[in-house]
């Protein structure tokens, strides 16, 4: 038994090393010297570190990092409002309410994730190109929107399914309104839920890139993952700064991991069981 949970821990071990090595190698990177970095000898760990990577990278053609950055922003903590205020009423609704089309909708939204996202490009562009919403925050932010929503709508779904409707009758016998009945007993019940969907649509947003080129052709409205990619020349990749750009993409992703964890935690498993 004891060798068993042995080469169990062995595997564990191995997988953990397997997925934080490329973290260490861009994060050591990041700090390493241009010569360094296209050195014929691999340097595990830096001869001599410097913050120039990160000087270089925030105050390169002005400054273009920090308005990519706040337009990553932006558009993040507004698709994230924005699919939470859709997700959790749709979501509730279908949880909760019987009428007619309610499996219809149920099935649409769930169709929705049958496709992948590539196949959307077209009919998004056209779109938003026909509202004259390119080069636009709002114009993205509709875009994300309708990429996360649909997720955020099944996963609180289900976690709404988890959360007793005893509960909400005794509410309502003590005066409280179907409003008030969703805002103060339900949602307070869904933190975890919420967490999660805030997540998803937070990542969806801030990593996206094939949308985000397609819909922004100006530099300044740029967001960072079409920034990064700003990096890679014709006749040259310049590591080193993509390294240190790479970090600071990641930063406020972990932050937010980190606030919300114990929520992400129990939210994740919460929504697959019902009862």
């Amino acid at each position: 038994m004891r060798q068993s949970n042995g080469w169990v821990h062995l595997i564990l071990i191995i997988s953990c090393f397997l997925a934080v090595f490329p973290v260490l190698w861009i994060l050591a990177t990041s700090f390493k010297p241009e010569a360094e970095v296209f050195s014929s000898s691999i340097q595990w760990i830096p001869e001599t570190f410097t913050l120039e990577n990160y000087k270089t990278v925030l105050t390169r053609s002005n400054g273009i990092f920090l308005t990519w950055f706040k337009n990553s922003v932006l558009i993040a903590l507004f698709t994230t409002l924005v699919g939470l205020v859709l997700s959790t009423t749709a979501a509730y609704a279908i949880s909760r309410y019987k009428f007619r089309g309610r499996s219809g909708v149920e099935l649409s939204v769930l169709i929705t994730q049958m496709f992948p996202g590539a196949l959307l490009i077209i009919p998004l562009y056209l779109i938003i190109n026909k509202l004259g919403l390119l080069n636009s925050y709002f114009g993205i932010i509709l875009a994300y929107s309708t990429v996360s929503v649909p997720f955020c709508i099944m996963n609180l779904k289900s976690f709404f399914d988890t959360i007793p409707y005893e509960l909400e009758e005794a509410a309502r016998v003590d005066g409280l309104s179907h409003l008030g009945t969703f805002v103060r007993i339900v949602l307070p019940l869904s933190l975890p839920g919420l967490a999660v969907t805030a997540f998803y649509s937070f990542i969806t947003a801030w990593n996206e890139f094939l949308i985000a080129i397609t819909l922004m052709n100006e530099e300044t409205m740029y967001t960072l993952p079409i920034g990064l990619q700003q990096f890679v020349n014709q006749f040259n990749t310049d590591y080193h700064l993509m390294a240190a750009a790479a970090i600071l993409i990641t930063l406020p992703v972990l932050c937010f991991f980190l606030f919300a964890q114990r929520y992400l935690i129990s939210g994740m498993t919460a929504g697959g069981t019902k009862g």
